[in-house]
């Protein structure tokens, strides 16, 4: 009991730090430059040119992938692999899946490679839960995420309104 009483005194005092301290002489707010001037000064990777709606979709969707991947963890994890199987073939491959990352790629070279790369990956999940392979399942997963982080660490989304989509696209994404 002491301990633990110990331990929250302690954390209370790291989001509260005593008065006096450096935290105490820095400004309440710093001021912020608009993030779309900041962005493009500091973030070097490849635009992703997405109209608002388009860029709403695709976070939708990475949410769900990250929810799948969740999902995934926590059944290698107990060992339940008819749930890997299913997480994992929801973010896999599909036709339609496919067409979707050519359509939000159609303005940034290479992004639907990656994209289409990432659900092949998935795939390899489930075909290695189906066997009951869950080493094989666990190193397909750490494949699947370093194609995420691949992914991320390459592209960031950009805003733009739909004349402009067209535009860097040709057209020839609808």
């Amino acid at each position: 009991m002491v301990v633990g009483t110990l331990i929250l005194a302690a954390g209370v005092g790291l989001l509260h730090p005593p008065a006096g301290t450096a935290e105490d002489a820095m400004p309440a707010a710093l001021p912020q430059m608009p993030f779309a001037a900041s962005q493009g000064a500091v973030d070097t990777r490849a635009p992703l040119p997405l109209t608002a709606m388009m860029a709403a979709h695709q976070k939708q969707n990475m949410r769900d992938h990250l929810a799948a991947v969740q999902e995934i963890v926590a059944a290698l994890a107990a060992d339940d692999m008819s749930t890997v199987v299913k997480a994992a073939r929801r973010i896999g491959y599909s036709d339609s899946m496919a067409q979707m990352c050519q359509h939000m790629g159609a303005g940034a070279p290479g992004f639907t490679d990656m994209a289409l790369t990432f659900h092949r990956t998935a795939d390899t999940i489930a075909d290695a839960a189906e066997r009951g392979d869950r080493k094989a399942a666990t190193a397909a997963l750490a494949a699947t995420l370093s194609t995420c982080v691949s992914c991320h660490a390459a592209y960031r989304q950009e805003v733009v309104d739909e004349a402009t989509w067209q535009q860097l696209t040709n057209g020839s994404a609808r």
